[in-house]
């Protein structure tokens, strides 16, 4: 753990800091990120081992207080905010609730002010799920060279306004190895290949989580089942509510060993109170 102060500067620690995934570049050395998206998955992760994480705004102080030591990139959608003030403002406050990487889609203009400021810029190249109708749906990146070359020069506009990091997804293998040692931005590699400094995937497709209706993307690797898991609570919880309908409409439930009755003797007094202070009308 290396010792820090965060953003509001208050002492803390990290498993890695921004010079650290800096450094990684022209080594041997890899590292894991994941998304977890509740508090177990924040645990499950901590146990697994998992270097880096990326989380939602919403997340960051659980995070904290989960994991305090990890490293944590945060940031917005792109259509959450309208206004490079709003997006500014956004920025200081999840670093200051300690977030190590602020992530935008938004400008050139809007990455350099946040860098410009001192925040740590992620950014994302390749196949980008919002804008996936400018560019014929979700499909590969850089298989071609024009496109390849569109990459880099994309990331080198990137490198110009102070961008610190990419995801990195669906790029042609080749295109992420050749790039990679030409930017000083680090690459987390979402089915981009194994140059990423990074390797970065989601916690539902590392876990097995798709139904068998589910048509997972090809970067998609299940090192579990916990689809399976799921279907069976599922088939549990139904198997149960029925039972409890068919009980109900049988007008066997509640049963007698979930009832709760007087103490003995206390029916009598309480019959006979009711009955005089309102009558039975027959």
């Amino acid at each position: 753990m290396k010792r820090i102060y965060d953003f509001s500067r208050n002492p803390a620690e990290r498993n890695y800091t921004i010079a650290d995934l800096q450094a990684l570049k022209g080594t041997d050395k890899t590292l894991s990120m994941a998304n977890p998206a509740n508090n177990d998955e924040v645990r499950a992760c901590v146990e697994a081992g998992i270097d880096l994480f990326v989380i939602g705004g919403d997340q960051i102080e659980d995070v904290r207080r989960i994991a305090p030591g990890h490293f944590a990139g945060v940031g917005s959608t792109w259509a959450q905010f309208g206004s490079t003030a709003e997006i500014m403002s956004h920025a200081f406050e999840m670093m200051r609730k300690g977030g190590d990487l602020y992530y935008t889609l938004r400008s050139y203009d809007v990455m350099e002010a946040l860098s410009k400021e001192g925040i740590p810029v992620q950014s994302h190249i390749g196949l980008i799920p919002t804008f996936s109708h400018y560019c014929g749906g979700l499909r590969g990146f850089g298989r071609k060279a024009d496109e390849a070359m569109e990459i880099f020069k994309t990331l080198q506009r990137m490198e110009d306004v102070g961008v610190v990091a990419v995801e990195a997804e669906c790029i042609a293998e080749e295109v992420l190895a050749a790039v990679n040692t030409r930017t000083s931005i680090v690459t987390f590699s979402l089915g981009s290949g194994k140059a990423g400094d990074v390797i970065m995937s989601f916690v539902a497709d590392v876990c097995g989580e798709a139904s068998e209706e589910d048509t997972p993307p090809k970067h998609a690797y299940a090192f579990g089942n916990v689809g399976r898991l799921h279907q069976q609570i599922h088939d549990e919880r139904v198997t149960a509510l029925k039972a409890f309908h068919d009980e109900v409409s049988a007008q066997n439930f509640p049963y007698a060993e979930t009832n709760i009755g007087m103490h003995k003797g206390e029916q009598d007094k309480f019959l006979e109170a009711l009955d005089k202070w309102c009558p039975t009308h027959e």
